[in-house]
């Protein structure tokens, strides 16, 4: 769990920190005081006029006081059709309630606290992504050191606001690797505002080319500061961008690139959803590992991201909530260090075999573990929401061309199409034209009935899933087969599976189902996904090798790649981008334990 605040409260109902010995805002008044040090101290509401997308960034999240008077402000004043971005760094969150409270005391800008507080942060350590739509608002909380979370940041930032405690009470948040940082992440002409005027922080800016005035102070701070980057060309992203493949990483790359003001076109050879996306409910749970926090830490941040996600997306839910069963004794164990790792919270919790009972309502003679964020979900609700205002043009592709603009698209069946940037999201179809990816394919075949409940979504390494009016189980692993076929084998595996784990449930399974499918997982040798752009090849992007998690990690991912393309700052913790980079080094005969590589014996 993360070091939350240690708090008191004044009188008059301020809040004070015991840690520091400080105040989070002015006692005469704090919104004033956010205003003319960070509003005002960083030139807006002037400073974004004409902008399609600004990004502000934030050293001290506080009670999310500058966020409020920086939502009110962009809600009256933002330029037309505009994105606003930003990005905040706490080492010790408040709570919602506590914030709440703090907040209370402006109902001038109650709409813009409701607005944040209906979208509050979660406080585990790592990065939280939230979004605002009616505000075309996205922010992102880094819980955690400020040097470390400068460090994971993707940035660049159009203006600081730099609100962390007196340097005199907390030093290390004016620290020189956090001025580097700020340095590193700041956008030509980048502009700077804080209260304190103290000499090494206005040292430290001028020494890392920062152009620093000294201006007058709020209440009973007579000065403060302003700052100004460097000037230079601001980049200038992509105006055409084709995504191949309509599945869930298609689907997810398109979301966030039309999130971000620059919708694609999607190509894909057959209707999407049509290959491993398109059954009637899929399982959203994390890869669950003891061993590498990195890994850990990357599928919880996915997990939280895509239930934000799912759960705004009517009908999309089907249950909350899965029960991954023990496979193998030491199951039991491993689910307890699961459940102790700080990224969860409480969110994992191991269960004995009498409780595991209780909940799949028959007897088992196993442990497990309820993974509380993970849930089922209805795929064609998704598709629908995701791609409703996204071209999708049904052409087989046959290859990728560089071309003097870009890259040509090359259909069996049409005319080129001449795009500045590629993304390939087409799963196993992905191998074809990229083989230097090394992807593997998995066949797998699911079956489902309608009419038959289940209690819960479980998991073992097959599953059972409700669907909304039914039940889907399975699924087959067969590894190297590329092109699968539906067959009575593989339905007859199933139900072997399904009787073995959760007998009761399959005395209701008829002897053969429905419906199933058969359809291709893409693999990498490490299990881990690929997102970024391609070796050797500017301009193109994947998403892909996400296996049996694509509805996990798929929306994550497709934001970070959405980010990678257009220059925005990405979701993603650099630490976390290493982990699925294409270009990331050949892994095989090594494991990551809490960040740092042993070869195995």
């Amino acid at each position: 769990m993360s070091d939350p605040a240690d708090l008191d409260w004044t009188p008059e109902g301020a809040p004070v920190s015991r840690r520091f010995g400080d105040v989070y805002f002015s006692r005469e008044d704090g919104l004033a005081e956010s205003r003319a040090v960070f509003l005002a101290g960083c030139g807006l509401p002037q400073a974004w006029a004409g902008r399609d997308r600004f990004v502000v960034a934030e050293l001290g999240f506080g009670t999310g006081l500058n966020i409020a008077a920086l939502l009110d402000l962009w809600s009256r004043a933002g330029p037309a059709g505009g994105r606003l971005h930003v990005f905040s760094v706490e080492a010790h969150p408040l709570s919602r309630h506590a914030a709440a409270r703090a907040l209370a005391a402006w109902p001038e800008i109650a709409a813009s606290t409701r607005r944040l507080l209906d979208a509050w942060p979660a406080s585990t350590p790592g990065f939280h992504r939230v979004d605002m739509p009616d505000l075309r608002v996205t922010l992102d909380l880094a819980v955690g050191d400020a040097a470390w979370a400068l460090r994971q940041w993707s940035g660049p930032a159009d203006a600081w606001f730099l609100d962390g405690f007196a340097p005199s009470a907390n030093p290390a948040m004016w620290s020189d690797a956090v001025l580097d940082a700020v340095a590193a992440r700041s956008a030509p002409g980048a502009r700077l505002g804080t209260f304190t005027v103290a000499g090494a922080v206005r040292r430290g800016l001028q020494a890392r080319g920062f152009q620093v005035d000294k201006r007058p102070g709020h209440g009973r701070k007579r000065e403060r500061l302003e700052a100004v980057a460097p000037p230079g060309p601001l980049s200038r992203p992509p105006e055409r961008i084709v995504v191949i493949g309509a599945g869930i990483a298609g689907q997810s790359v398109a979301r966030a690139l039309s999130d971000a003001g620059r919708t694609p076109l999607i190509i894909d050879a057959q209707a999407p959803g049509s290959g491993a996306s398109g059954f009637p409910a899929a399982l959203v749970t994390p890869r669950l590992d003891a061993g590498d926090a990195r890994i850990a830490g990357l599928y919880a941040q996915a997990l939280e991201r895509a239930g934000r996600l799912y759960r705004a997306i009517p009908d999309a839910v089907i249950r909350e909530g899965v029960l991954q069963l023990a496979s193998i004794d030491r199951d039991a164990a491993r689910f307890v260090r699961v459940a102790a790792q700080a990224h969860w919270d409480g969110a994992m919790r191991p269960l004995d075999a009498r409780e595991t009972s209780r909940r799949v309502e028959e007897a088992l003679d196993a442990s497990g573990l309820w993974m509380e964020g993970a849930m089922a979900v209805r795929p064609s609700a998704i598709r629908q929401a995701w791609l409703r205002d996204v071209e999708v043009a049904r052409r087989a592709v046959v290859g990728l061309e560089p071309h003097d603009e870009g890259w040509r698209v090359v259909c069996a069946d049409a005319s080129p199409i001449l795009t500045d940037a590629v993304v390939m999201t087409a799963g196993w179809g992905v191998a074809d034209l990229l083989p230097q990816l090394g992807l593997s394919p998995v066949a797998g075949q699911a079956d489902w009935v309608e009419g038959v409940s289940a209690p819960v979504a479980v998991a073992w390494g097959g599953y059972a899933v409700p669907t909304g009016g039914g039940l889907l189980w399975g699924a087959t692993h067969d590894r190297g087969v590329a092109e699968p076929t539906v067959s009575d084998a593989a339905s007859a595996r199933n139900l072997a599976t399904l009787r073995a784990r959760l007998p009761g449930l399959a005395l209701h399974i008829p002897e053969w189902p429905a419906g199933r499918r058969a359809a291709v997982r893409a693999t990498t040798s490490d299990r881990l996904p690929l997102a970024g752009a391609v070796p050797g090849r500017a301009g193109v992007f994947v998403l892909g090798g996400l296996g049996s998690r694509g509805f996990t990690a798929a929306p994550l991912l497709g934001e970070h790649l959405a980010a990678r393309i257009i220059g925005a700052p990405s979701p993603l913790p650099s630490g976390f981008a290493a982990l699925v980079d294409p270009e990331r080094p050949n892994r095989r005969s090594e494991t990551f334990i809490s960040g740092s590589a042993t070869k195995r014996p």
